[in-house]
């Protein structure tokens, strides 16, 4: 075979992108292109998980796979080249297209420029396709007209641009949540909108697996684990790879646990009116369909609590010998996925009402659970909620999300007895933790901070007197 170095001219490499802001490296998820497949400027070759999103990278030329560099399951450096393609195909040796799919003639035709899909186009930094149609170069195919030179042209492909259907439409998440299942697309039935493969559909696909394995070969193994799976020592432990969102939190963890000097103070607090408000805004018909629960209340004392105390709301900058005070809030929400631990924020949270508050922390949640936060989601967060109350803790001592000066983590609500109007009484009751930078924040500053929060909880009354 011909090699890169002696036709350098005729092949072009595609190198890792940084697809988020600053990142070294990336796992190859899955390869849409084999080689031997035609590509298409702007067609998603692959995906790929960073530390922050999983992410489809799209080819930013045309021509026909040549080299896949990198398995699935790799992790790639930034800058590395993982896929090369033949952008001058017949003009020399080149990989053999699959048998199936045979080429009786072989004169040149002008293919017709693939129209841009409707909706997402991904760009990359470093390789955006041109805002404008780009023009095709006659190329050499099978001189079959009309719709079977689409049918030969997505045989050549095996998932060619030519049939969009040869390839099932799912969001990165959902293909990740297939291979981890040992699911293929081809055989679910769609029943998203368009014809998009939800993660509901490939749940109901791997449903009857349990049952059909065992009557077919009973003294056989549990079907093959995906090539992301741990790697297994003996049997007395497992080994992860730690990578992705996983290696990211270790290292942001460690690196504010060691730099900010963190103190925490706790409180525990009468929430039973912030429930009674819960249910009553459930009924308003201002906020149908929006998520009401307590956590959108907690968020709106924080907020009105900072407004009230805007010393809490700062950063330190390290290399000015600067303490940076900030007029805005970007609100963080830790959230628990399938891929770690991540903290998006909702910009400018200060600046919401109440219904456009629920709106924004239910797209930030539906967002995280699916995989589909972005890099940008997660940038330049001021003050995080962690509600571990979800898992009926009671409280914990929360570190803070790397350059954030305060931390509040929400127990979980439940009935205790309580002192209430001079009888015990069961009660609604929580215990918050406010974790802070004691750089930025001293004793005073953070119990401010902490009492306001509490006092609008048990009272929230206060939202509007003191907001």
């Amino acid at each position: 075979m011909t090699t890169m170095t002696e036709t350098s001219a005729r092949f072009r490499e595609f190198k890792m992108p940084d697809v988020g802001e600053g990142l070294t490296e990336a796992e190859i998820l899955k390869w849409f292109v084999q080689p031997g497949d035609t590509v298409t400027d702007g067609q998603v070759v692959c995906e790929v998980e960073t530390a922050k999103a999983a992410v489809e990278l799209p080819i930013p030329f045309d021509g026909v796979v040549h080299e896949l560099r990198f398995p699935e399951g790799a992790t790639v450096d930034v800058g590395q080249v993982i896929i090369a393609v033949d952008v001058e195909p017949g003009s020399g040796d080149a990989p053999a297209a699959p048998a199936a799919a045979p080429e009786p003639v072989r004169e040149p035709v002008a293919e017709p420029v693939p129209e841009a899909p409707k909706g997402r186009q991904p760009v990359l930094v470093g390789y955006g396709v041109a805002e404008t149609s780009t023009k095709r170069r006659a190329r050499k195919g099978a001189g079959v007209p009309g719709p079977a030179a689409a049918a030969v042209q997505a045989e050549i492909n095996g998932r060619g641009a030519a049939v969009p259907e040869s390839r099932p439409l799912a969001k990165p998440p959902v293909r990740k949540l297939a291979k981890d299942l040992g699911i293929d697309l081809a055989t679910v039935t769609p029943t998203g909108e368009g014809g998009v493969i939800t993660r509901e559909d490939v749940h109901a696909a791997a449903a009857p697996a349990p049952a059909e394995v065992p009557a077919q070969a009973p003294a056989a193994p549990a079907s093959p684990a995906p090539a992301a799976a741990p790697v297994a020592e003996a049997g007395r432990e497992t080994r992860v790879p730690i990578k992705g969102v996983r290696k990211a939190m270790a290292q942001a963890m460690v690196g504010s646990a060691f730099t900010a000097p963190h103190v925490t103070e706790f409180v525990t607090v009468d929430v039973t009116r912030t429930m009674k408000l819960v249910a009553e805004l459930r009924e308003d018909k201002d906020m149908a369909g929006l998520r009401v629960n307590p956590l959108l209340i907690i968020a709106k004392a924080l907020l009105v609590a900072i407004r009230r105390n805007p010393g809490v709301n700062a950063a330190w900058d390290e290399a000015g010998q600067q303490i940076v005070q900030k007029h805005y809030v970007n609100l963080g929400i830790a959230a628990a996925t399938p891929r770690g631990l991540i903290v998006p924020n909702i910009k400018d949270a200060h600046d919401k009402t109440l219904p456009e508050l629920a709106e924004a922390l239910g797209e930030l949640v539906s967002t995280a659970r699916e995989g589909r936060t972005s890099p940008a989601a997660m940038a330049g967060g001021t003050v995080t909620i962690t509600n571990v109350g979800v898992f009926g803790v009671d409280t914990g001592t929360p570190i803070l999300n790397p350059g954030e000066s305060a931390i509040l983590a929400v127990g979980s609500i439940k009935p205790q007895p309580w002192v209430h109007k001079g009888k015990v009484k069961p009660r609604q009751v929580t215990t918050l933790a406010l974790s802070f930078d004691h750089r930025l924040i001293d004793g005073e500053l953070g119990s401010k901070v902490l009492a306001d929060v509490a006092a609008i909880l048990e009272q929230p009354k206060r939202l509007i007197t003191w907001a």
